[in-house]
Formats: C-alpha cells, sequence, structure tokens
C-alpha cells in the first residue's frame, strides 16, 4: 500500500508543479481560480529558493520509508526532473520559461478581468452579424 501511496503522491505533486506552471491561464476562464493560483505559485518558487520543505517531498518520503527505502536524493525536483525532463544544464532557461509562462498568464487574467469589468460583464466573446 505504501509503494502505491507513494506513486499517488508523485502524481499529484506532477499535477501541481503543472498548476504552478499553466494554472494561470485556467483564470482566463475561471478568474478565481487566480487565488489558489497565487498561493500555488508562491509556495512553488519559496520551497524552490529558501529551504522549506515541501509537503508533497515529504508524503513521499515518508511512504519511500515504509517500504524500506531512503528520501528522494535530492528532493522531488533533482529526483524527478533534472537530466530526465530536461538536463540539469538547461534550468537556468527553463525557470525563464516557467516564470515568462506565469507572468504571460496574469498578464491576459488582468486583461480578461478588465475587458469583463468595462462590459459591465458581459461576455468575454461576442459574434458580430453586421
Amino acid at each position: 500500500m505504501a509503494g502505491f501511496l507513494a506513486n499517488v503522491t508523485v502524481a499529484v505533486h506532477i499535477f501541481a508543479l503543472m498548476f504552478i506552471g499553466f494554472g494561470g491561464f485556467l483564470a482566463w476562464r475561471w478568474p478565481k481560480v487566480i487565488f489558489v493560483h497565487v498561493f500555488f505559485a508562491a509556495w512553488g518558487v519559496l520551497v524552490n529558493v529558501f529551504p522549506w520543505p515541501c509537503p508533497l517531498t515529504a508524503a513521499e518520503n515518508f511512504f519511500r520509508h515504509q517500504q524500506g527505502l531512503g528520501d528522494l536524493p535530492g528532493g522531488f525536483n533533482a529526483y524527478y526532473l533534472y537530466d530526465t525532463v530536461f538536463p540539469r544544464s538547461s534550468l537556468p532557461l527553463v525557470a525563464v520559461i516557467a516564470m515568462a509562462t506565469v507572468i504571460i498568464s496574469y498578464v491576459g487574467t488582468y486583461q480578461r478581468w478588465r475587458h469583463r469589468h468595462q462590459d459591465g460583464d458581459a461576455p468575454a466573446h461576442r459574434v458580430s452579424m453586421g
């Protein structure tokens, strides 16, 4: 059971990372999602910049210990992403792309929010027949 729960934790962690990267775009359709995304994005930055433990990594390590395994060597990102999904040497470029993606999603969210409020909460897309 611990192996299954460790795998579920990995899946949740991957979805959380995807939400950190692309969740701002969900706010284009569902504006209130931006508040959850800001929390996730801030948490993602904090656990990668400061020596704060990620609760998902801690959960996976707990389940790994129940299987007689040790902690993830180097943490989640180092174990699953670096040199697997992208080369470790490209980490600065990946960080810039990730930040640009989040910024673009926030600019788009703001533009859509502003457009909705200027039009008195009218639908974001209008169809013109003439």
